[in-house]
């Protein structure tokens, strides 16, 4: 499993951030398990903006992103807003759930520590459908190229949804869903296969499964996906809005104030 140790150091990017950052993770196939040598770093957050930009006339611009390369490695920056983030968080919306819960913590705060702890009330039913949305994508994204990486997109996605769902746990990195769901044996071999390069193609790859035998064992874990929402007892609407709610105000008033003063 990849560390921070394994990574460049990523405090100095927050550091340089236009706005306070209440916290920073990695992202992307880091945190999913299948880097490539080449792979980019995806740095993900969310800043807080200062309360004049929030209720003045103009619109704010609540998503701050850019792509550049550093020391040769390709860097991939994306930071919400609080408000922002937390809407997309109820929404529901798996891939900022995983953001806010990874283990690979380039910076935090108390605020990030509470924003953590109401997740339990956030996991509903409906996040089922989230990871089938974005499994059909990544799947027709393969059907295009024939990349492993969307590929291995497929499977994680499908497999983090049955695990939530059976669970009511967040696990976003694939080698352990593999151990825990008992998924397609290739899949590991598929994973050491992307290590090579970010780009690799199925069709590269000497003694893998042909595409029938993938769409068979897709189809079945978007199956497996579906009974397992239908029998997991979740709710169909977060049970935390009024705290999250109560969390962006208190942040705003304590982060963003200080920061339209001046301070």
């Amino acid at each position: 499993m990849t560390t921070l140790a394994d990574l460049p150091d990523l405090a100095p990017i927050v550091a340089e951030h236009d706005y306070p950052v209440l916290f920073a993770t990695v992202s992307g196939a880091h945190l999913y398990g299948f880097p490539s040598r080449d792979s980019d770093i995806d740095l993900r957050g969310v800043h807080i903006l200062p309360v004049v930009d929030i209720v003045g006339l103009r619109a704010p611009t609540e998503t701050i992103g850019r792509m550049w390369m550093r020391d040769g490695v390709e860097m991939d920056l994306v930071t919400h807003d609080l408000r922002k983030f937390t809407r997309l968080l109820l929404r529901p919306n798996g891939y900022v759930l995983e953001q806010l819960l990874s283990p690979l913590i380039v910076h935090t705060t108390p605020w990030h520590a509470e924003l953590a702890d109401l997740v339990p009330g956030m996991i509903t039913a409906g996040h089922a459908g989230h990871y089938l949305g974005f499994a059909a994508t990544q799947w027709r994204l393969f059907g295009k190229s024939g990349d492993l990486k969307p590929l291995l997109y497929t499977f994680r996605v499908l497999m983090s949804g049955i695990h939530l769902m059976g669970s009511h746990e967040v696990c976003a990195h694939l080698p352990t869903l593999i151990d825990r769901l008992g998924a397609p044996t290739y899949l590991r071999d598929l994973i050491t296969a992307k290590a090579c390069a970010e780009h690799q193609r199925l069709d590269q790859i000497t003694g893998v499964p042909d595409h029938d035998r993938l769409q068979r064992d897709v189809e079945a874990l978007i199956q497996q996906l579906a009974d397992a929402r239908d029998r997991s007892g979740l709710p169909e609407r977060p049970s935390v809005a009024g705290a999250v709610e109560d969390l962006v105000v208190q942040a705003r008033l304590e982060d963003g104030a200080s920061l339209g003063m001046g301070w």
